[in-house]
């Protein structure tokens, strides 16, 4: 199992930042994949996940109407589109997924909200 995130930046606040999760060694599309964020001092957050078939969605309120979680099985690739980004959005972000009950994660990338 690989996931490798990309897509993170320094960025003002109110603009926008897309995730990417290239994802390999498993069966992407029959997967729940999630992401996950740790800020500076802070434990490992949940901020959104979405199912393996019909693309159901959840978000932590945190970031509920401004970040959009999104999957193309045909490239393996999971999306987090973050809109309206606020300084408290600064963090390392990680994908996941669960394979045969293991937890994987990739290693990250910063994204860093200031102005």
């Amino acid at each position: 199992v690989q996931l490798v995130e990309s897509g993170g930046g320094l960025v003002q606040p109110g603009g926008s930042l897309r995730l990417s999760c290239a994802a390999s060694g498993f069966a992407f599309s029959l997967r729940p994949m999630s992401w996950y964020r740790r800020a500076p001092g802070k434990e490992r957050e949940f901020i959104a996940g979405i199912d393996s078939f019909r693309a159901d969605t959840n978000y932590a309120d945190s970031v509920k109407d401004r970040f959009t979680i999104s999957r193309d099985n045909a490239t393996k690739t999971l999306y987090l589109q973050m809109n309206s980004l606020k300084p408290e959005d600064t963090a390392l972000y990680y994908c996941s997924t669960n394979v045969g009950g293991l937890n994987y994660w990739g290693q990250g990338t910063q994204v860093t909200v200031s102005s």
